[in-house]
């Protein structure tokens, strides 16, 4: 009977992990931090508003084994980005439940009590475990910037451009430091806005199209002035040269008069 009931265990199938888990994160470090990380999200999102195929997450954890689970042991980026994949809203990204897939991209925002592990044990376990293609980490306070690419093992530093920035292959953008914030630029070197600063511009360059608008406006009803101005003289250079002519004509006319009586008198003036 003992042996039955060790073969029915034997039979039944391992009961599955978990995939519907909350993600389990420390607090951030300062408010500068939450900034930050909000301004890669809200940016990102709103230049890919048209994209289905992609998912961003800030301070998030990543559940990457069933051991990992048991331990507690949670590892959760800052900021990372997985491509090719369904953008709906996650508790938490775990693996096992999204065929397999790793971030493509991550982003620390280091600080005084993480840095060590973010240059460290973090960045191997991104390099090794992961698999994760780019790696970057950026200090909101001291503005250290640094960016790594994983090829074909092991991660390499990026090379920074003239500006200091670095070329993200896997989200076609560059990250660099502006107005001492980390943020993203098209490659033809465009700042990606936020919605607020989108908005602003679309809102600045409608009120400059406007005082544009006006100003040719003037320009016209001065324009029109002119042509009005220019149009009464000549109407009164008109009246002139038609004053000067019938002024004429009764002069020839009184001179022709004069000539008749003349002869009529019987005296023929002489020839000019």
């Amino acid at each position: 009977m003992v042996l039955d009931i060790q073969q029915h265990r034997e039979d039944i199938p391992p009961t599955p992990p978990p995939t519907d888990i909350w993600s389990d994160e420390p607090e951030l470090e300062s408010y500068r931090h939450l900034k930050q990380l909000i301004l890669l999200l809200t940016c990102l999102e709103r230049l890919w508003s048209d994209r289905q195929d992609f998912f961003a997450a800030v301070n998030m954890s990543v559940y990457y084994s069933t051991e990992q689970l048991k331990s507690r042991d949670f590892r959760g980026p800052d900021f990372f980005v997985v491509l090719d994949t369904e953008r709906k809203e996650r508790k938490s990204w775990v693996v096992w439940g999204e065929n397999g897939k790793y971030p493509n991209l991550i982003i620390e925002i280091l600080s005084d009590s993480t840095a060590g592990n973010d240059r460290g044990s973090k960045k191997q376990l991104y390099q090794n475990i992961w698999r994760s293609p780019e790696y970057f980490w950026f200090h909101p306070y001291t503005l250290e910037f640094c960016g790594f690419k994983r090829n074909p093992t092991v991660y390499e530093e990026i090379a920074p451009n003239n500006q200091g920035w670095l070329w993200s292959d896997e989200l076609q953008l560059y990250l660099g430091i502006f107005d001492e914030q980390l943020r993203f630029f098209t490659s033809a070197g465009e700042l990606v806005l936020t919605p607020d600063e989108a908005e602003a511009q679309a809102l600045q360059r409608a009120t400059e199209a406007e005082t544009r608008i006006t100003q040719v406006e003037a320009r016209v009803t001065e324009v029109e002035a002119k042509v009005t101005e220019t149009e009464a003289k000549v109407t009164e250079a008109e009246a002139k040269v038609t004053a000067a002519e019938a002024k004429a004509e009764a002069e020839r006319q009184r001179a022709e008069n004069l000539l008749q009586r003349l002869r009529d008198l019987g005296i023929e003036p002489e020839d000019e």
